[in-house]
């Protein structure tokens, strides 16, 4: 359950990190970017964001019991997507805001994200929402954006239960009786067609790259049970049911 807004300030601790910059004059802030650090220890990876000679940073740390980092200002420039793309934007960072989430990553012992956390993921965003105008098709993750080289926040990340607070989208699956006929088929067995497959893909904001990787990705993301990279109908079905809640 997601903390009441009204305790977020409350919970909000500042670090300032010396990594962040201007943001280039008539960028807009409308791409929302959930990491995981991927270091042995919150610590460890608080201290790194605030490192001068690291030159990585982010607007938000989440540590495992819940706190928050406040380490650069939502109107300043953070460095934490690096290179990617997602839809028509290729300079992420100028354009995001961006949020570590504390977990050892696959390098040092993945493992599930403590509701607690959760729960304050969920408040921060919710909160980072109401201020500006981030679609939920532009709320992703850093593999989503880079899926030739990050893999985070991974598959045990619970998306679901941020797009039940109305952060981000999941999609809504069916399986549609065979005698009835639908112009959208969102229906489990849909029929599999990998390249129509990756078409979906580069509709839904996945930039050209590896085809498996970013096939990946999007399991990661939407298809957490299976992240082999093999397109089956289900994964057909998914893509469709995002694209029409998108309308892309």
């Amino acid at each position: 359950m997601a903390l009441p807004e009204k305790d977020l300030q409350d919970r909000i601790i500042d670090h300032p990190s010396p990594n962040c910059g201007d943001r280039p004059d008539g960028s807009q802030i409308d791409i929302l970017v959930l990491h995981y650090t991927g270091m042995q220890s919150g610590r460890a990876a608080l201290d790194r964001l605030c490192d001068p000679d690291a030159s990585v940073s982010s607007h938000y740390l989440i540590e495992e019991d819940g706190r928050i980092f406040r380490l650069v200002a939502e109107d300043k420039r953070a460095w934490h997507a690096g290179r990617g793309q997602w839809q028509e934007c290729s300079d992420i960072n100028s354009n995001s805001i961006g949020i570590e989430i504390v977990n050892p990553g696959h390098e040092f012992g993945y493992r599930p994200f403590p509701d607690v956390q959760i729960d304050a993921v969920i408040t921060l965003c919710r909160d980072i929402l109401s201020r500006h105008a981030i679609p939920a098709d532009r709320i992703i993750g850093h593999s989503d954006m880079a899926p030739d080289r990050k893999e985070d926040p991974g598959e045990l990340f619970p998306w679901n239960s941020l797009a039940a607070n109305g952060i981000g989208l999941w999609p809504t699956i069916t399986r549609t009786p065979p005698d009835i006929d639908t112009d959208i088929d969102t229906a489990t067995d849909a029929p599999c067609d990998p390249a129509k497959f990756d078409t979906m893909l580069d509709r839904l904001g996945y930039a050209a790259n590896d085809r498996l990787k970013r096939r990946i990705a999007f399991q990661r993301h939407w298809r957490p049970d299976d992240i082999s990279g093999e397109i089956d109908p289900p994964c057909m079905a998914i893509a469709r049911a995002l694209l029409a809640q998108t309308g892309r």
